[in-house]
């Protein structure tokens, strides 16, 4: 697992993004760390995995809640009551849903990704996270600004107090995409000569999802220093990161996760 700097210095918190290494899924396409129960992968393999990872944390979590997700903008704001629903109720609540906030300690939230956007968020004035799935569908419908948002109804979150992590995913070099999509940034606003060029060997456009997230947390005002770029492009280092692209749908996912520590007694 790996984590990130700029949350170091704030150890209420738990933060990790997982690799392709060191666990106990055997088939090629999941080899050998995925924790995402929603891939198609052996169950056992990822209760094997999720076990592993929660024991290499610090502190270890009330419970492991990873969504179903779908492309899509829903935003679920987890409270204490969650862990009182009975476990149909709340798989429920979490099918169809890309990204997650809570301000309970103790609920490790996370998101599955193989070349989407993984943003990790923590607000460090009102003791709050959230994690986000943004893959292009997402990014361009602004699901990182709709969590933003969701964060200031429920918690008071103002952007001057966020800190923002932008996860290993598909780099735009290596994001390669058709007109059509070129086109739904386009006709929502974004600043195409910021976020995308256009290869002239290929006639293939690219888009800078990293940039298009990054443009996201500026404008709901957090300074640029409290975000910060893993820099990783998975699709390229596809033997460290899982990548769809590389290895088709059925493959493992990177999981990203965030937790607000349980304050010892």
């Amino acid at each position: 697992m790996l984590g990130y700097e700029l949350y170091d210095s704030y150890p209420n918190i738990a933060c990790f993004v997982t690799t392709r290494m060191g666990g106990f899924s055997k088939d090629d396409a999941y080899s050998t760390f995925n924790c995402s129960p929603f891939s198609g992968d052996d169950e056992v393999a990822v209760q094997r995995n999720q076990l592993k990872l929660c024991n290499s944390l610090a502190q270890q979590p009330e419970v492991l809640i990873i969504p179903h997700q779908v492309h899509g903008t829903v935003v679920r704001c987890l409270k204490s009551d969650f862990m009182d629903l009975d476990a149909n109720s709340r798989q429920l609540l979490l099918e169809g849903v890309d990204a997650l906030i809570t301000n309970v300690e103790g609920y490790c939230i996370c998101v599955s990704t193989a070349d989407c956007v993984p943003v990790v968020l923590y607000d460090r004035k009102k003791a709050a996270v959230g994690v986000v799935h943004a893959g292009w569908r997402g990014t361009v419908a602004g699901i990182l600004a709709e969590t933003l948002h969701q964060m200031n109804v429920s918690f008071g979150t103002q952007g001057e107090d966020v800190l923002a992590c932008i996860g290993p995913s598909i780099s735009c070099t290596s994001f390669e995409v058709g007109q059509e999509v070129y086109d739904a940034f386009f006709r929502q606003g974004y600043p195409m000569e910021r976020i995308s060029f256009f290869n002239e060997q290929t006639g293939k456009h690219h888009l800078d999802l990293w940039e298009a997230n990054r443009m996201a947390l500026i404008d709901f005002g957090v300074p640029d220093v409290q975000v910060q770029l893993a820099g990783i492009c998975t699709f390229a280092r596809h033997e460290e990161f899982f990548s769809a692209r590389r290895l088709g749908i059925l493959s493992g996912r990177i999981l990203s996760g965030i937790m607000l520590n349980k304050t010892l007694k």
